[in-house]
């Protein structure tokens, strides 16, 4: 077993500077391993804008100046906005090279981070929260109606690369559940929005992609309109009234 893991990854690695043939490979080893690609590859040259050089030289003075390397995430995060939704290798090498670490530094925190796209997304990169409130709450349906809706298998983007359909653990709105988040890439990072659409159906994620397709911004939070954003459907039904105050501050009064 070792060996022919061995052997496996050897042919990825010979593949990734020699043009050897491809291997297949498993859907985990596919999110850490970088093969060279006409649209993402070192030799490709990548900058921050004009625009966005002003945010890495704000982002910078977050930091001492000797632990510029603490940067990476929000670098990294910046440089993916502006690309459109995914990080190619020379954007990475852009970041290394920003915050003088090896580029190999800057590889471990974006395959690391699950926020951090190393292939194409669509403009509307829909993230459907896989994890148990949200699975007991029908987030699987939700999954396999956009999907079937979008006509894409999942981390697939659409002909016109408008949309594509990706799962994220637990994004903290369980009380909401079921739920996606929309990253919004279609005005770069000047327009960026990661906005979270909660209590949902299948029929209403749907009407949320159409409502994108048109261009509109469909209301975020929850989607039951008998909800105010986490309370109780149907509005309250306890601590109606003011709390009563302790009977006594003083401990040692009492």
């Amino acid at each position: 077993m070792l060996a022919r893991l061995a052997a496996q990854r050897l042919a990825e690695i010979r593949h990734s500077i020699g043009g050897f043939p491809q291997v297949s490979r498993s859907s985990s080893t596919a999110l850490n391993y970088h093969l060279n690609s006409p649209d993402n590859n070192p030799d490709l040259p990548w900058e921050f804008t004009e625009t966005n050089m002003k945010k890495v030289k704000e982002i910078l003075t977050h930091y001492p100046s000797n632990y510029k390397q603490s940067a990476v995430i929000p670098l990294l995060d910046l440089a993916q906005q502006q690309h459109g939704g995914w990080l190619p290798v020379s954007a990475m090498n852009a970041v290394a090279k920003v915050i003088e670490v090896p580029p190999i530094r800057v590889y471990e925190v974006a395959t690391f981070y699950s926020m951090f796209n190393r292939s194409k997304v669509g403009k509307y990169h829909l993230l459907v929260c896989g994890t148990t409130p949200c699975m007991i709450r029908g987030s699987r349906e939700i999954e396999g109606a956009l999907l079937k809706h979008l006509g894409v298998k999942r981390n697939e983007v659409t002909k016109d690369g408008l949309f594509s359909v990706g799962e994220m653990e637990c994004m903290g709105c369980c009380v909401n559940a079921p739920m996606i988040t929309v990253a919004d890439y279609s005005n770069g990072a000047e327009g960026y929005t990661y906005n979270y659409y909660e209590d949902l159906t299948p029929k209403r994620a749907i009407e949320i992609v159409e409502a994108f397709r048109r261009g509109e911004k469909p209301q975020r939070g929850t989607q039951n309109p008998e909800r105010q954003n986490s309370g109780p459907q149907g509005g309250n039904t306890t601590l109606l009234g003011e709390p009563k105050p302790a009977p006594c501050r003083d401990l040692d009064a009492c």
